[in-house]
């Protein structure tokens, strides 16, 4: 394990600017997923849903990690990786018109060794939370490179 990764342990990265969730962007991402629950993609049928309005599917969360760019702030990840799986935990829906902000840490670095040799793994635990300083949801991402 490299010092430089190690001494970011606990660290929190803040995103540049808020994030605009639109309509667009999530019909988009639902496009991109084959995803057709009408509570995400049609006004009406979700004007008369429990939430009144458009909300983004519960994946949508997983669109927020590059938000902070805090994979290229850990020296061994600086040159990319791979995505090594998702955790996440919803506290409230994201809705058309929110700006959410994010805010990540790095939570771990591990090492792992496999039939194909050492391998580290990142694991950045990303808070999302909207325009009412609201979470909406706990997102772990966890990146995996070769040593």
């Amino acid at each position: 394990m490299r010092h430089d990764d190690l001494k970011l342990m606990g660290a929190t990265f803040e995103a540049g600017a808020p994030y605009l969730v639109t309509a667009e962007r999530i019909a988009s991402f639902c496009a991109a997923v084959g995803e057709h629950n009408p509570l995400y993609v049609d006004p009406e049928a979700a004007k008369a849903g429990p939430y009144g309005e458009i909300i983004a599917p519960p994946a949508f969360v997983a669109s927020f990690r590059y938000a902070d760019k805090v994979f290229d702030q850990i020296p061994r990840f600086g040159g990319g990786g791979l995505m090594g799986g998702i955790d996440f935990e919803l506290e409230a829906p994201i809705r058309a018109g929110d700006s959410i902000r994010v805010s990540s840490e790095l939570k771990d670095i591990y090492e792992k060794t496999g039939r194909t040799g050492t391998m580290v793994f990142a694991v950045i635990r990303s808070t999302l939370i909207n325009q009412n300083g609201k979470v909406v949801a706990r997102v772990d991402h966890r990146m995996m490179k070769r040593r």
